[in-house]
């Protein structure tokens, strides 16, 4: 057990580190293409305000997995990391080699994303129900 735990302990530091230097790298990107002028044409702009919304969105990426990594690593100190938080089952280490930060065993997780699908269903319709009703009242 201790065994899987340094392993684990030293797979989720290097992914922190991988983790950190993309942030950095995302960073750098984006400081590039706020310091510069605006250049080129509308085409040219509108390609280069992409460029770094997409680097905002996988930066906030990024941290949200450097957060979790964070919390494994302190699960690791504590003595409870592998263990399911949802059936308190432990992981298995296959899971945990894919995803070291897991929270959750296969089984929960995929129960927790269907009702997560079927609460956005349910949400969907009630709007477009919404949309719908306010649709006739106009007529």
């Amino acid at each position: 057990m201790v065994e899987k735990m340094d392993e684990m302990k030293e797979l989720l530091l290097k992914m922190k580190e991988d983790t950190l230097k993309e942030i950095s790298k995302a960073v750098r990107t984006g400081s590039d293409v706020k310091s510069g002028e605006p250049s080129g044409d509308i085409y040219d702009q509108a390609s280069s305000e992409r460029d770094r919304e997409l680097g905002l969105l996988l930066s906030d990426r990024e941290r949200e997995k450097l957060r979790n990594i964070d919390e494994a690593l302190m699960k690791i100190e504590e003595g409870e990391f592998g263990i399911c938080e949802e059936c308190e089952e432990e992981i298995p280490l296959g899971r945990l080699k894919v995803v070291p930060f897991a929270r959750f065993c296969v089984k929960c997780k995929s129960d927790i994303e269907k009702q997560q699908a079927q609460t956005k269903r349910f949400e969907e319709e009630r709007v477009y129900r919404d949309i719908a009703l306010g649709e006739e009242e106009e007529a």
